[in-house]
């Protein structure tokens, strides 16, 4: 053990930790629930330090030994070197000070390992005086989250769902020729061709990837220079500008000051508008990852027109059987987005004057939804709809049989003759055309030349 010091006094830390005493006392008074604050999060924090290290050397109030011993501890953490060392809880201080602070101790103490002091010295890099220099929780931690979402959202969520989006578009031109009966009420409705139905899902899901691309310019806005309350105290006047600058000559994203520094520490609507997007998302994968099941669902008694993969046995005591389970996951998945898109919107409401004290939840949860959406829509675009085929028997003979094929009547006897003949059809068990020969309504030619399913379309 060695003692490390803040300042409330002296601490016990193990030798081994590169945290200090603020991380510990967190450690001692939040062990709430295994969730870690996100990795992303803290890979942001660091970025921020090592950017903020170089701008305050060029602004002269940094010295460069100092400067390049923070970036280089910076860069290990960014390069995940020290993964180890950030174990603090979401639930912590709302304001997410205890995991800035587990940034800025890691960072020092690091930082003097390099220039040959020992753990704990704070000398010659302090972690506050030095690492946090310009800085605040209240601006440092919104950043990050900001920061944190727009690289998660643009690296994994949005390329896996514009690979789902050209799947689904694949599969509309490869079904595009087959005529099924279409479903209204999860009943029997007019036909239309399996490539239309699912032109409707990748339709769907563009609106969603539109949705979140809409959403992202809000996250470019960084709450750096605000400090504590959104005056810029204690920053210097070209700090959020040069810092924003670095994150978007780094990232390759257009980052810049927000526009008003008092709403991106008290409010985050930008997360909340983000999170909006993912729950549209995840109402439409639901509704797309439902009716592939359905239409698969059987294979005997149940509707049966598509063939899952089969990836692995459904079932540890019926032999032979195959379960929709990349569906079962991405269904699962869109839930979870669902309660994290409440517990948010919730979250993002509870700003009390200069500050919203819920930011480790918001990040959390954000960062989950994009990381389960991004992953469950490879793994469904992959393992299920990549090998998904029709099965053209049962489109022709669940469509031959639908009694709804009986509108296109309707025009030559009127719809209470039309609705008569699905009625006999229907109590009886035969066909539509033996039952307008029944009925004495048209001959069997004419309602052939009448009913003609690829002229319904």
């Amino acid at each position: 053990m060695r003692q490390e010091k803040d300042s409330m006094g002296l601490v016990e830390v193990e030798d081994t930790a590169l945290w200090g005493a603020q991380t510990q006392r967190s450690l001692n008074y939040f062990a709430i629930g295994s969730e870690r604050m996100p990795m992303a999060v803290i890979y942001a924090l660091a970025r921020i330090k090592r950017a903020a290290a170089q701008i305050n050397h060029e602004l002269g109030l940094l010295g460069k030994d100092i400067a390049d011993y923070i970036q280089l501890a910076a860069s290990e953490i960014i390069d995940g070197r020290w993964d180890e060392q950030f174990p603090l809880r979401v639930w912590q201080t709302g304001s997410g000070t205890q995991s800035n602070m587990n940034v800025n101790e890691v960072i020092a103490n690091r930082a003097n390992e390099l220039a040959g002091q020992v753990r704990g010295t704070k000398n010659p890099v302090h972690p506050n005086d030095h690492v946090n220099l310009g800085q605040s929780s209240n601006d440092t931690f919104p950043a990050a989250m900001h920061i944190a979402a727009a690289l998660a959202a643009q690296q994994n969520l949005l390329p896996a769902l514009i690979h789902l989006e050209s799947l689904l578009a694949a599969k509309s031109q490869q079904f595009a020729a087959l005529i099924k009966v279409g479903r209204t009420h999860l009943m029997d409705a007019v036909p239309l061709t399996l490539g239309q139905e699912f032109s409707g899902y990748q339709a769907q899901l563009q609106m969603g990837i539109q949705a979140i691309e809409q959403a992202l310019p809000g996250l470019y806005g960084l709450a750096l220079g605000a400090t504590a309350v959104g005056t810029g105290l204690n920053c210097h006047p070209d700090f959020a500008r040069q810092a924003c600058a670095h994150m978007h000559a780094e990232l390759g994203l257009p980052f810049h000051p927000a526009a008003n520094f008092f709403a991106a520490l008290a409010g985050h609507e930008a997360l909340q508008q983000l999170s909006s997007s993912l729950r549209l998302v995840a109402m439409s994968l639901l509704k797309i990852a439902n009716d592939i099941r359905w239409m698969a669902s059987g294979p005997r008694a149940g509707l049966g027109e598509l063939q899952l993969p089969e990836n692995e046995p459904g079932s540890s005591i019926m032999p032979g059987k195959v379960n929709p389970t990349q569906a079962e996951a991405l269904t699962m998945v869109c839930v979870q987005v669902y309660g994290n898109d409440a517990a948010i919107a919730f979250a993002a409401s509870q700003g009390n004057f200069e500050l919203n004290v819920y930011k480790p939840l918001i990040a959390f949860n954000i960062l989950q939804s994009i990381e389960l959406l991004g992953d469950a829509a490879r793994s469904f675009a992959e393992h299920c709809l990549q090998g998904l085929e029709p099965v053209n028997e049962r489109l022709q003979e669940n469509m031959e049989k639908s009694l709804m094929l009986v509108t296109s009547l309707t025009p030559v006897m009127g719809y209470e003759r039309a609705a008569a003949v699905a009625q006999h059809a229907h109590r009886n068990h035969c066909t539509l055309r033996d039952a307008v020969i029944q009925l004495g309504f048209l001959s069997g030619e004419d309602f052939d030349a009448q009913v003609r399913p690829q002229d319904m379309l």
